[in-house]
């Protein structure tokens, strides 16, 4: 075993994360974890994933689960295709796997949702075997660890970083040896601000550290303008009667449900610095006043009062939405259809009406808190 592999596991075994998945690292449980943790951060995934193993404990639940139930125990968790893709997945290992998860990597990547770190991380956790699992954390660690300037995104920087962790990788414990540097890059090497390297086993190994340049490395490219959406998030009720609309079938936040609303306006991104496109604030109220008067003509609905909600803001990976919002009771929701029909149609909203105790049933994102009862 290398030196520094040796004084890396070593450090594992004394400060090593307590972690869920990790105390019965089954390989449903690792593959549930890993994609939960997918852009989600460890705190906030460990009630979720108890959540979810408590009414889905093993892949034949899951595979046989409706579209509705693993929706909702991912409400909250964002990039629904995620749990999307582990259905299907799920689906297929009961039918061409009899049930059981594959143990390579290389079959793990046949399956929906597992991409090539997935499939490393569930391989060598899960089924001890030989292969890295690189992501952000362990491209951050080894560029610093050996002072890698190229950029970091780069293909290449992933194909050399995977080579050094497999030169070594200890062939007795290559899940600890992943896990291990997947807790350095989370708690110790930190991709934002100074990193701690006062607790980093390898801290006199580290030509950064060495050379006092820890935060010029990894070198990343500037990030895209995320697109800037403006809306009109509508909050329709009649006594216990709520009004909501079920998302098309494909896109952002596909086949979720919601408040109805309306797009305003948008940015589509930043030339040169400089935002294109933005309306300004009286052009964002004009807008919101007359989709306002749209939405409740378009659906026949007569007010018995209207009053602005707090506006609120949301983020995802590319878009961005910012929201006007209106509590609207009405007169009568009866003239609307209770139940969702599902559409494709983004211009076609599918709009129907829920009984307030029931509302918990529906999958609505977290996107809409500001605007729940």
């Amino acid at each position: 075993m290398k030196e520094d592999t040796k004084l890396l596991l070593d450090w594992y075994d004394a400060e090593r994360r307590i972690l869920p998945w990790r105390e019965d690292p089954t390989p449903y449980h690792v593959w549930v974890s890993e994609i939960m943790l997918q852009q989600t951060r460890v705190e906030a995934v460990k009630d979720y994933y108890a959540r979810f193993l408590a009414t889905l404990p093993d892949v034949a639940s899951l595979a046989a689960a409706d579209e509705d139930t693993y929706l909702k125990l991912w409400e909250g968790l964002g990039y629904y295709s995620r749990v999307r893709n582990m259905h299907k997945a799920a689906v297929t290992i009961m039918e061409d796997y009899g049930g059981e998860i594959p143990s390579t990597a290389k079959e793990l990547q046949k399956l929906s949702g597992i991409g090539e770190y997935t499939a490393a991380a569930i391989a060598s956790i899960a089924f001890q075997q030989p292969v890295s699992s690189v992501d952000g954390n362990l491209l951050r660690v080894y560029a610093r660890r050996n002072l890698y300037r190229e950029n970091i995104k780069d293909p290449a920087a992933k194909k050399v970083a995977y080579d050094y962790y497999m030169e070594r990788m200890p062939e007795d414990r290559p899940g600890d040896y992943n896990q291990a540097l997947m807790d350095l890059g989370a708690t110790v090497c930190l991709p934002n601000g100074e990193p701690e390297c006062f607790r980093c086993p390898w801290a006199d190994l580290c030509e950064a550290h060495r050379q006092g340049v820890e935060l010029e490395v990894p070198v990343v490219p500037a990030k895209k303008a995320r697109r800037v959406e403006h809306r009109n998030v509508y909050r329709v009720h009649c006594g216990d009667a709520l009004l909501l609309s079920k998302r098309p079938d494909t896109g952002l936040l596909a086949g979720l449900y919601e408040f109805p609303n309306d797009l305003l306006g948008e940015v589509s991104g930043k030339t040169e610095g400089k935002a294109t496109g933005k309306p300004t604030k009286k052009q964002i109220t004009e807008l919101s006043k007359k989709a306002l008067d749209r939405f409740l003509a378009d659906n026949g609905l007569t007010t018995v009062s209207v009053f602005p909600l707090p506006a609120a803001k949301h983020i995802f990976s590319h878009v961005e939405w910012h929201m006007i919002g209106y509590d609207i009771e009405v007169e009568s929701l009866e003239h609307l259809p209770s139940e969702a029909a599902g559409v494709s149609d983004p211009e076609r909203p599918d709009l129907f009406v829920c009984q307030l105790p029931d509302v918990d049933r529906y999958s609505i994102p977290n996107a809409f808190d500001a605007f729940k009862f």
